[in-house]
């Protein structure tokens, strides 16, 4: 039996005018963790794409040894037959079916066509019990949150009789505490024999699991590390996957903040379905000119739908309180509203709320601005292609053309074109949640790098953040919120991530 459980030998894998994949080569030993680290557009996705089945055998150069054996899946349902799974950064779960339903969807257990529920239901408590699930297999999945769902998902790969598991960005969506519950049951599967590749852009979460880290760049396989062997650091690996050392994480600026520009005063928010309950309960606060402020707290704290809320009302079944923009009384009524009078959102959710998918780069970074690009009516094209590859250009965002379909951008990419769109409606206000979300370390940098432009700029930007040093590195106050209060606020030489979590906590 091979050491080796997966060994990938020089793929090469081309779409129409992008090489995204150049001589790629790593292989994953038997009962390890091997994290693949890289910018975002490096050729992750692809890789794993080629490693599943995704892209057929055939439509790649190279060779894919999968136990010893070269690799024929034609589809993802062949590589699970042979032991390998993968779990996607978005969770491929039905929400309106049950925990048990959802672990043997696409793969239930039958006898002449006819499912046994009550044998699947009593079949999927080892799978929950092994992924430390505490929860009625009867529950429907959209009833959970998002670091119970990754289990489920986690659940239904065991029932797979999985031996390589790919984790996408598993814990993208979670806070510490999920995040550090998933990191030590993927440990726990390594000790009973799994293999795991895990993809994140967390560095100390790779760090902390991984026996062996490939770092990608630009579709090339730039280098291997062996933890076990090697002193390996953040910096070592941020240096592979940008090419240069990255001295900060987060750009200099020199803050120059200006009058109050927009207060909001005893904010309530109800649910959006069940009327009677308060998801954000009399909230206050305000921010100036040139300043960034972070609104810090654990998931559920309210942080989101507050945000929503303020843009054009477009979260709750009501809302009461005071908005005011330079001293003057807001009611906005929709979005639309909000970006007339100068607000602008970027929502944490950039594929189901940010972006149209089957929409080209131009049409997304023009879509909030069709006023101001036409005339009577009438669309100025050549004004429409001229803002968008302005945008293109100084944001950096790696697109053969500006007709490209966004759905084929990375993560980061498409979250700059989220950005453009905003620009370009010129905002006063630039609310920005979760700005960086699954995206790696440079184009983290380079999107801290705008916001800090803009605040120069005198705008004023709102950070929703799920990630304290993140708010400690670019924020001038940081709010701390809980169950929907407002809890206090911090100024930027005061604050740390304790006093964040003790005032969240208290």
């Amino acid at each position: 039996m091979s050491e080796h459980i997966l060994e990938v030998e020089h793929v090469t894998k081309e779409f129409p005018g992008v090489r995204a994949l150049d001589d790629v080569s790593f292989s994953v030993r038997r009962g390890e963790v091997h994290c693949l680290c890289g910018e975002n557009g490096a050729g992750k996705s692809t890789l794993v794409g080629v490693i599943s089945g995704i892209y057929a055998k055939g439509e790649y150069d190279g060779t894919v040894l999968f136990k010893g054996e070269q690799a024929q899946f034609r589809s993802i349902r062949d590589s699970e037959k042979q032991g390998l799974t993968v779990i996607h950064q978005e969770l491929a779960l039905s929400p309106y079916l049950s925990i048990y339903e959802n672990i043997f969807m696409g793969h239930r257990r039958h006898r002449f066509g006819i499912i046994r529920w009550d044998d699947l239901l009593i079949a999927s408590r080892p799978f929950l019990k092994r992924v430390g699930l505490d929860e009625n297999p009867e529950t429907i999945v959209s009833k959970m949150g998002v670091g119970k769902q990754q289990l489920v998902e986690i659940a239904r790969a065991l029932s797979k009789q999985t031996e390589l598991l790919i984790l996408d960005e598993p814990t993208s969506s979670l806070n510490d505490d999920e995040s550090e519950k998933l990191l030590q049951l993927i440990l726990e599967l390594k000790k009973e024999g799994m293999s795991c590749i895990m993809i994140s852009h967390k560095l100390n979460e790779v760090l902390e699991v991984a026996d062996s880290i490939t770092v990608l760049r630009d579709g090339r396989s730039i280098c291997t590390y062996d933890t076990h062997t090697q002193q390996v650091t953040k910096a070592m690996i941020i240096k592979g996957m940008v090419g240069r050392d990255l001295t900060s994480m987060y750009p200099e600026k020199t803050a120059s903040i200006g009058p109050t520009v927009c207060t909001v005063r005893d904010w309530t928010v109800y649910h959006p379905e069940y009327h009677q309950m308060k998801v954000v309960d009399q909230a206050s606060f305000d921010v100036r000119k040139g300043e960034i402020i972070a609104f810090c707290g654990p998931m559920g704290a309210g942080r989101t739908e507050l945000m929503m809320s303020l843009f054009g009302k477009s979260y709750g079944s009501s809302c009461s309180g005071e908005m005011t923009l330079h001293g003057k009384k807001l009611e906005l009524r929709s979005p639309h509203e909000a970006i007339e009078r100068g607000i602008g959102y970027v929502s944490e959710d950039r594929k189901e709320l940010g972006l149209i998918l089957i929409q080209t780069v131009r049409d997304n970074i023009s879509n909030s601005s069709l006023r101001k690009l036409s005339r009577l009516g009438v669309m100025d094209t050549y004004r429409e292609i001229s803002e968008a590859e302005k945008y293109r250009e100084s944001l950096k965002i790696k697109t053969p053309t500006i007709m490209q379909l966004v759905r084929n951008l990375s993560g980061g990419n498409q979250q700059k074109v989220v950005l453009s769109r905003c620009l370009l409606a010129d905002p006063e206000i630039f609310i920005v949640d979760e700005p960086t979300r699954g995206i790696d370390v440079g184009a983290k940098y380079e999107i801290y790098t705008i916001l800090n432009q803009l605040a120069s700029e005198g705008k004023s930007i709102i950070m929703v953040t799920s990630e304290l040093p993140e708010a400690l590195g670019m924020a001038d106050r940081i709010y701390v919120m809980n169950e929907g209060r407002i809890k206090g606020v911090l100024d930027r030489q005061e604050a740390t991530q304790e006093q964040i979590m003790h005032m969240a906590l208290s």
